[in-house]
């Protein structure tokens, strides 16, 4: 952690803010590894061995960390099932599930004290103060554009399998192209057929964006609440004790409002995600309710 430098450094530093590239800590010649990358394998180990530990011991009657776990794993499958339908969820839950759980707890992991504030920084002759850090060790995930993207690029490579599943190859280009509803009349099938296959146009370029506005939507609400952190914590640079304070106390209304968007944020993007596939998957004479026991 970079420690000592004079108040004057701090101030020369205050119009800094988190950086749209996240910093490279390279390993050996060209490879590299960036410090979002270090908080999603942090993360990830945690998920995974939390759930070896909840599970290592399994009870018919749940307790302790078992209980989290199912209650987390059933609240989850259940909510989706209302939603994408018996048959789907089965085939899709572990995709949409994990997505949700990953990006909330990179969500709030990022918000502990010294992610963003601890690493490396201009070398000072002033021992025992706070010192301007330039490459922090720790970044929110969802901060950087790369994790968002990747996420979404995995569930657009899924639903292009899980469409071609559901309809064939042919029935994907008809659900995308192929006019809908009855007409009668050849003017008005031959009409049809051109409004359907300009519509379906605009379905492929909306498709191929939806990657980029899953991404771009995630990623933009999380940079701007870390970015929105830091600067409340800088607000006061004189008098020191003033400064010390005001990184404390002043970010403390606006780190619940984090907790809440962090979960909304990982919410949003898993139900578009499901939405997007009932949407494709989903045929007109099939519900998508609950299935009956």
């Amino acid at each position: 952690m970079s420690l000592g430098a004079p108040i004057g450094a701090l101030t020369a530093h205050a119009d800094e803010s988190l950086t749209l590239n996240a910093p490279r800590f390279h390993l050996f010649g060209p490879v590299f590894i960036t410090n979002s990358m270090i908080e999603t394998w942090i993360v990830a180990i945690v998920i995974i061995v939390f759930a070896q530990f909840a599970t290592r011991n399994m009870k018919e009657i749940p307790e302790g960390a078992q209980n989290f776990g199912e209650w987390l794993v059933e609240g989850l499958y259940n909510f989706l099932e209302s939603i994408v339908g018996h048959q789907l969820v089965k085939k899709t839950f572990w995709l949409f599930a994990s997505l949700f759980i990953l990006i909330l707890f990179s969500n709030w992991f990022g918000l502990i004290p010294g992610i963003g504030t601890i690493g490396f920084g201009p070398p000072t002759s002033f021992p025992g103060s706070i010192a301007y850090v330039s490459e922090p060790l720790f970044r929110g995930a969802n901060a950087d554009f790369n994790m968002t993207f990747a996420m979404a690029i995995v569930f657009f490579i899924m639903w292009i399998i899980w469409a071609l599943q559901a309809n064939g190859f042919g029935g994907f280009i008809m659900h995308i192209f192929g006019p809908k509803g009855e007409s009668n009349g050849i003017l008005m099938k031959a009409m049809m057929i051109v409004i359907f296959f300009l519509v379906g146009i605009l379905e492929c370029i909306s498709i191929l964006v939806r990657p980029l506005a899953l991404s771009l939507r995630l990623f933009g609400n999380i940079f701007a609440g870390e970015n929105m952190l830091e600067t409340m914590s800088n607000m006061v640079q004189h008098p020191a004790w003033a400064h010390y304070l005001c990184a404390v106390l002043v970010p403390i209304p606006f780190y619940f409002m984090e907790i809440f968007v962090g979960l909304v944020q990982a919410l949003v993007f898993m139900l578009l995600c499901a939405c997007f596939t009932l949407l494709i998957c989903q045929h007109p004479d099939e519900g998508h309710g609950v299935h009956p026991d």
